[in-house]
């Protein structure tokens, strides 16, 4: 993958100097360094003095890499799936496909120590941080130790730093919790009742086939939907968000196919 040095960071995006990124994405600044010269990550904006400054995207690309390394692919298998992916990508889009990347990891859960938690996590947590951990499910103390689950540690550590009450997150998580469940059983009855005349060989090869397909459809329509909720939010609080706000402008947008 090739570099161009003329590729700034979003101007309107905060920026971060190299030791700023290393500290905020838990890596050296000899990693940011060796990721640049790989190709792995854009160039820096340069500022005065010729001060390279790094933006969201830096950050969100640097969550990508260690996510795709904890799923066992080598640094040559990071560069050519990174390669692969649209060069405009922005730090929310890179995000998502993180947490696309994340969900495919298995359920694991391990006995750990404080420090072995500190040192999953990445960084330094409070007995209060624990607390919220536990809340989510993600933690739960046992035996002078912890168990946690693997899979879950990160994104719960994330929603620390989320400027939103524990009451709030708890009660997001309940709501995606039902629904998921819900289209998860309504999907399986649909599905059960159309491979039921196949032979098991069969429907177990088919299962297999649309899995990813059914995950990837759930994400794909989920995030249109909240993209089209939160743009009617953030353009007018005042006014309803999604499908009310596309009647009150006359159904536009419900006519609008793929414009998501």
């Amino acid at each position: 993958m090739t570099t161009d040095t003329t590729e700034q960071t979003d101007p309107g995006g905060p920026t971060l100097t190299i030791d700023e990124l290393a500290a905020r994405a838990g890596v050296t600044v000899r990693t940011v360094r060796f990721y640049g010269t790989k190709g792995l990550l854009p160039p820096p904006a340069l500022g005065p003095r010729r001060v390279g400054h790094y933006g969201p995207e830096h950050l969100a690309r640097l969550a990508l890499i260690d996510e795709l390394q904890r799923q066992g692919m080598t640094l040559s298998a990071i560069e050519r799936h990174l390669r692969r992916l649209p060069p405009d990508l922005s730090a929310q889009d890179l995000a998502i496909h993180r947490a696309v990347v994340a969900s495919w990891a298995p359920d694991t859960v391990e006995a750990v120590t404080r420090e072995e938690l500190r040192r999953l996590a990445g960084r330094e947590l409070s007995d209060t941080d624990v607390a919220r951990l536990a809340a989510l499910d993600v933690v739960a103390c046992e035996d002078g130790g912890y168990r946690v689950d693997a899979g879950l540690l990160r994104l719960g550590v994330e929603l620390l730093d989320v400027p939103l009450s524990q009451e709030v997150v708890l009660a997001a998580r309940e709501v995606l919790l039902e629904h998921s469940r819900a289209a998860a059983q309504e999907l399986s009855r649909l599905l059960r009742a159309a491979v039921s005349e196949l032979a098991a060989e069969d429907v177990k090869s088919l299962t297999a086939h649309m899995h990813p397909l059914v995950v990837q459809a759930l994400l794909t329509t989920f995030q249109r939907s909240l993209r089209q909720e939160l743009r009617g939010w953030l353009s007018d609080p005042r006014e309803p968000a999604g499908g009310e706000a596309d009647e009150a402008a006359g159904g536009e947008s419900s006519r609008g196919g793929l414009d998501g």
